[in-house]
């Protein structure tokens, strides 16, 4: 098979010390914390849309990357070029999970949905025949249902009954391939769920619809033998002003009201987070004590810019806080995909290692950091002492749901006024933080 990245060898672990930009200094893929391997807590999956597609277009100028691999755009032979690319990257990488939309993978036929599905019949076979005697899974499948002029006004959230039936259709096409490459999960990424202006909306009838467009996909998935986790992507505004699935306690309220939550969980993005006005670290502790934490996509947006930029992750703060979240979750059903694209003038093959690189130390780093502050045990044990009027007298009863309105009024008369709570320490807690980062 011909070589795509000629002069980039495996990437190594050589630890914080090398100076050399093509190797490890955080992720060593065996080094055990808490019970599991670096490689079995991060599971890093490669985005095949950013990775292999993304050439640095952006509103204002064209592309700045070759992603051809020495084949025609827009062509069957691309597409298989692209897959062997993705395969030596990967293995030059020691990544073991790939995912993509269907449109990524595939040129879409713009006049016959037939035309495509066959055309991903192909590159399936394709891919499990260069994977076969690999370790590299698939970690999820999605659709693009957004790229397409059709779905200008979203999929299941489209006024029009015939594109909620084209959604519908490369849905059942976009499951079906879950099945056939073994995949962890499905995702339903509503990047134009939603609306601009509620002068021509129905928005009962939109929400109705989406829920319908879930609740058949579940359905025929399980009829087919898809035993993998569903998943929503929430994401804030862009493109469309209001969104139904703007963070994840709003998709987590609309799982429950419609009944999915047993079926489905939420894929976080950290960009996606900070775009809804949170950090990384709230979304994935929402979707944790909900139980609907499943996947995560990994990356970083700019603060001064106030769209999707999806950088590669390299704030080790935030991938501490998530990786400490994962840790008490007890890990992910899913993975860690990078969602990341490299900026638009690193435009060569050894930046697409560069940014991978940078990504997957970032977390590891993170992981290693997350893991001395569960096990140096203060944070732990400072939350769980500023809760301690729950854990005896009233404030069991709270918690057990056996008080009564009568017992906590009768209980506060005879206190006449509460003493003022404990000192939350932000600050105590936050240099508790910085010594463990940088001992």
């Amino acid at each position: 098979m011909k070589e795509f990245f000629q002069g980039i060898s495996p990437i190594k672990f050589e630890g914080r010390d090398s100076k050399n930009p093509l190797s490890f200094k955080y992720y060593d893929a065996t080094r055990v914390i808490m019970g599991k391997t670096m490689e079995e807590h991060l599971s890093f999956a490669m985005a095949w849309w950013h990775n292999l597609c993304a050439s640095g277009v952006d509103m204002f100028g064209q592309g700045t990357a070759d992603k051809s691999f020495g084949a025609v755009l827009g062509t069957m032979e691309h597409a298989k070029a692209k897959v062997d690319a993705g395969i030596e990257f990967m293995q030059k990488l020691g990544i073991k999970y790939y995912c993509f939309h269907d449109t990524d993978v595939v040129p879409e036929d713009m006049e016959d949905i037939n035309v495509t599905n066959a055309r991903l019949d192909e590159i399936t076979d394709y891919i499990l025949e260069k994977t076969k005697d690999t370790d590299i899974k698939c970690l999820w499948t999605t659709c693009n249902m957004f790229g397409n002029p059709r779905f200008m006004n979203g999929a299941g959230s489209s006024n029009s009954a015939d594109v909620f039936c084209f959604a519908a259709a490369q849905a059942k096409k976009g499951i079906e391939n879950a099945v056939k490459l073994g995949a962890k999960g499905f995702v339903f990424w509503g990047g134009r769920e939603g609306y601009e202006t509620l002068l021509n909306t129905d928005m009962k009838l939109e929400e109705e619809n989406i829920a319908t467009l879930f609740t058949i996909c579940r359905d025929y998935g399980r009829s087919i033998g898809f035993r993998g986790d569903f998943y929503i992507e929430p994401k804030p505004k862009e493109p469309m002003k209001h969104q139904y699935d703007f963070d994840a306690a709003t998709a987590i309220g609309f799982l429950r009201k419609y009944g999915l939550d047993k079926d489905f969980k939420l894929n976080i993005e950290a960009n996606h987070a900070t775009l809804a006005g949170h950090t990384f670290q709230h979304e994935l502790r929402v979707s944790a004590v909900n139980g609907m934490l499943g996947s995560v996509d990994a990356n970083q947006g700019d603060t001064l810019l106030g769209w999707d930029t999806d950088q590669f992750p390299t704030n080790i703060y935030d991938t501490t806080f998530a990786m400490y979240e994962i840790l008490k979750a007890g890990g992910l059903s899913g993975g860690l995909n990078f969602d990341s694209k490299n900026r638009r003038p690193s435009n060569t093959a050894e930046d697409m290692f560069y940014g991978f690189i940078a990504g997957m130390d970032t977390f590891a780093l993170g992981l290693i950091k997350a893991a001395q502050i569960i096990e140096d045990g203060r944070i732990d044990e400072f939350v769980k002492e500023r809760y301690s009027s729950y854990s005896t007298g009233i404030g069991e009863k709270i918690r057990n749901r056996s008080v009564t309105l009568e017992e906590c009024a009768e209980y506060a008369a005879k206190m006449k006024k509460p003493e003022q709570p404990e000192s939350g320490r932000q600050e105590y807690l936050e240099s508790i933080v910085n010594n463990i980062l940088f001992s």
